[in-house]
């Protein structure tokens, strides 16, 4: 049985993991902690729900107490609070998956640039493996510290991944329309989320995930991320501009192949929120546009699952030798 640590338990992505971890057979919720200094509670006064399930002290953040009692560690905690724990885990020997962005980007310089603070610790940026089962499930299963990708680049670079490898699309003029259920903003922005309000924000390159997405697919973008009334869902609208004239159905036969035997990504008809929410599939659909000459390409995820936590117990699950889907399907 895998002893597992949640820190961050409080916020959405850690309720999230307890929800599917409690239901993994092979693992077990030893450790529960919130903030760096986080008040103690019995975590089923936060969550009634789990009362008699998971009852729990979520305590203050005790390095060696969680070393001694976890085989892994997820931190849940915002960007830039993530990088003040990871260090101590990594010299104590621990495996861990880190939730924030903290170690996603390999490039310090670029890290200041995008999250305005200074990166700690650049040395484990080397040895950190960014956490795209798809793409890096070899690295990942030898790896003591994964980075968990966010939830709209892992939108988006499935859904772009493919056309780039098989050069179907052109680098240059790639844009992405993505629209995130409210959750994908965390506690505090839902207490402030005034229903039902359909918006764009950070428009003109200023979303921060915008690194990260130009990072793994080695092209620049133009990004545009919206806000639907909805709890939870993403889909990620991206415009391509094709190489030569194809039909749908052979890119999608690209698609199927690329993907062929990935037990999260399904290819489509058409990608909608209603058939991933609380699941960690990601749905693909792909319709060329031969009148402009684009490929469309339309991803659709659970921010909270593939997006988030859902992708997490996957790594772990690889990262262990478990089959990917215990806990998840």
């Amino acid at each position: 049985m895998i002893k597992v640590a949640v820190i961050g338990a409080k916020g959405y992505v850690g309720e999230e993991l307890i929800k599917l971890l409690i239901k993994h057979p092979k693992a077990r919720i030893t450790v529960l902690a919130d903030k760096i200094n986080g008040a103690t509670t019995i975590i089923s006064e936060t969550y009634p729900y789990l009362k008699g399930v998971l009852d729990l002290q979520c305590e203050e953040v005790d390095y060696q107490k969680i070393s001694d009692n976890a085989d892994i560690i997820f931190l849940a905690l915002p960007h830039t609070v993530s990088i003040q724990l990871v260090p101590k885990f990594a010299s104590l020997g621990k495996k861990i998956i880190d939730l924030s962005a903290d170690y996603r980007l390999k490039d310090p310089e670029v890290y200041e640039k995008w999250y305005e603070s200074k990166h700690s610790s650049p040395e484990l940026l080397k040895k950190a493996v960014y956490g795209l089962p798809e793409l890096y499930r070899k690295k990942i299963k030898k790896a003591k510290l994964i980075a968990n990708p966010g939830c709209y680049p892992t939108s988006i670079i499935l859904g772009c991944y493919p056309a780039l490898k098989h050069k179907i699309i052109k680098k240059k003029g790639v844009i992405i329309d993505s629209k995130s259920g409210i959750s994908g903003g965390g506690r505090e922005f839902v207490k402030s989320y005034k229903s039902p309000n359909t918006y764009a924000y950070k428009i003109g390159g200023l979303h921060r995930h915008i690194s990260e997405i130009e990072q793994e697919l080695k092209c620049l973008i133009t990004f545009t991320p919206h806000i639907v009334p909805q709890e939870r869902g993403m889909l990620s609208t991206i415009y391509m501009k094709l190489k030569k004239i194809v039909s749908s159905s052979e890119v999608a036969q690209v698609y199927r192949d690329f993907y062929a035997g990935e037990p999260f990504v399904r290819i489509v008809e058409a990608a909608m929120t209603k058939n991933v929410v609380n699941t960690n599939f990601c749905d693909i659909a792909l319709n060329v546009d031969k009148r402009t000459e684009n490929l469309i390409v339309t991803s659709a995820i659970d921010n909270l699952v593939k997006g988030a936590s859902g992708q997490a117990v996957q790594n772990m699950n690889i990262m262990f030798g478990l089959d990917e889907k215990e806990g998840l399907a």
